[in-house]
């Protein structure tokens, strides 16, 4: 008994697949394909939301690291150019509510460092 109800669930769903696969329709009534359709377009919304919220956390995390990116860059620069790289020479503004700084620094003044500047 238990294995022929299992057995016809399993060709239920083989069917119910191959509708929503967009087979075997010329069976189906106008509102068996309308709710069809309604089903179809649910999905696609729930696919549609989850991909997005998968955009925004990729998004989130890759604006993270280029923040992070972007601060060991300044301590490079620092680190290259000494002293004149300080804090008073760093101009930070915000962009946006989300937490998004832009800093500028500014140009090092010209060194040679042992190259002639005239040939």
């Amino acid at each position: 008994m238990e294995a022929s109800v299992l057995k016809q669930q399993l060709e239920t769903l083989r069917e119910t697949h191959r509708q929503m696969m967009g087979k075997e329709l010329s069976n189906m009534g106008v509102e068996d394909l309308q709710n069809l359709e309604n089903q179809l377009e649910m999905s696609l919304q729930c696919i549609r939301l989850k991909k997005e919220e998968i955009l925004m956390e990729e998004m989130q995390e890759l604006t993270r690291k280029g923040s992070l990116i972007h601060q060991q860059n300044i301590e490079l620069y620092k680190k290259i150019y000494g002293a004149r790289a300080s804090a008073e020479n760093c101009v930070i503004e915000e962009t946006d509510g989300r937490g998004l700084v832009n800093l500028q620094l500014s140009q090092p003044e010209h060194q040679t460092h042992g190259i002639p500047t005239t040939l």
